[in-house]
């Protein structure tokens, strides 16, 4: 401390000294605001982030070429698998079209056979009755006894087989066809070809080009010890 002389009063001098104990500018320089400001480098840290950020940016760009590689090549090799899938599922489809097509053809088949076997099952037992009406017929004509009603009805039963496909057999004079005939006599002529019908005992019918009742005829044969 400094002491001032005073010509009134020596003692009042440390009051002059109370003011240099309280420096306004020491506390200023107690708290310095730029030494606060440098223990944050910002710019070190945005220096050091982007180097690291560009290396990892390379390994990931080359892990993803490589990875995309070979999602290409998986890819390719899917493909190549569900091409051959649906190559096989369109054979599948094929053969089951056709096992279909066949099925719906047999059915169709059975069920035109089943109808007709029952139609023609009809048509024998009607057939039997016309054959009785035609030797009614005979009986009459031998008698010459007028049969102009019955004639009217055979024609009617004629129509009928007509309209549900039963024709006859035409056997007389042809070569013997064991399926339209049914051979029941065998006559020698030398005059005539083996196995020729040279009689038609009953008449036989066919139905949608089947044989539902064979015609009943004779045959003629060469007598080889003739020769």
């Amino acid at each position: 401390m400094f002491k001032l002389s005073n010509k009134n009063n020596s003692e009042e001098v440390p009051v002059e000294v109370v003011s240099e104990e309280v420096p306004v500018e020491v506390v200023s320089e107690e708290v310095p605001v730029e030494v606060v400001s440098e223990e944050v480098p910002v710019e070190v840290v945005s220096e050091e982030v982007p180097v690291e950020t560009n290396f990892d940016n390379t390994i990931e760009n080359n892990d993803s070429s490589k990875k995309s590689e070979q999602t290409v090549e998986e890819l390719s090799k899917l493909l190549d698998l569900e091409k051959q899938k649906v190559f096989q599922f369109e054979e599948k489809l094929k053969h089951a079209l056709a096992d279909f097509q066949n099925l719906s053809r047999k059915t169709q088949s059975d069920i035109e056979h089943g109808i007709n076997s029952k139609i023609n099952e009809f048509m024998l037992d009607f057939i039997k009755i016309y054959d009785d009406f035609i030797l009614a017929k005979g009986v009459l004509s031998e008698s010459k006894i007028n049969a102009d009603g019955l004639n009217s009805i055979l024609k009617n039963m004629e129509s009928l087989m007509q309209k549900y496909n039963v024709t006859p057999i035409e056997a007389l004079g042809e070569i013997f066809n064991p399926n339209f005939h049914e051979a029941i006599s065998i006559v020698s002529d030398p005059t005539l070809d083996d196995n020729t019908i040279i009689k038609e005992i009953r008449k036989g019918y066919i139905s949608h080009q089947r044989t539902i009742r064979p015609t009943l005829v004779e045959i003629s044969k060469k007598d080889d010890d003739k020769k």
